[in-house]
């Protein structure tokens, strides 16, 4: 059974930095087609942050976060990550993990192209 675990969310202030793990079980990292970061804040959609193509580690970013965020996995810990850095509150969201079994085109992160999601971890970014 496939479970993804993502943790390492809380509060942090305006400028700071914050780290993203997503565990993965029930299957070997890199066995997916891709693997994404999401976000949802209150009232909004739900939007594609990140995303990391297995078969050629092509990396794609939403435009409200490139240059800040990045997301890499161990494969030997079977984790994905997304470090966040110059954090601001408008990336305040509860930030969702998903891998892709399916060829699609991952470059606009699309959550109807993922399949597997994790619970959710809530990010706060306040004074």
């Amino acid at each position: 059974q496939v479970q993804l675990v993502e943790s390492g969310g809380g509060l942090v202030q305006p400028g700071g930095s914050l780290k993203l793990s997503c565990n993965v079980s029930g299957y070997k990292l890199g066995d997916e087609y891709a693997f994404g970061w999401f976000r949802q804040a209150p009232g909004k959609e739900r939007e594609g942050v990140a995303c990391l193509v297995s078969s050629d580690l092509m990396k794609y970013y939403a435009d409200s976060v490139k240059g800040r965020f990045t997301i890499s996995r161990d494969k030997v810990k079977n984790t994905v990550y997304l470090q966040m850095n110059r954090l601001t509150p408008e990336d305040t969201a509860v930030y969702y993990c998903a891998a892709a079994w399916s060829q699609r085109g991952f470059f606009y992160i699309r959550p109807s192209d993922f399949d597997s999601w994790g619970q959710g971890t809530q990010v706060t970014v306040s004074s």
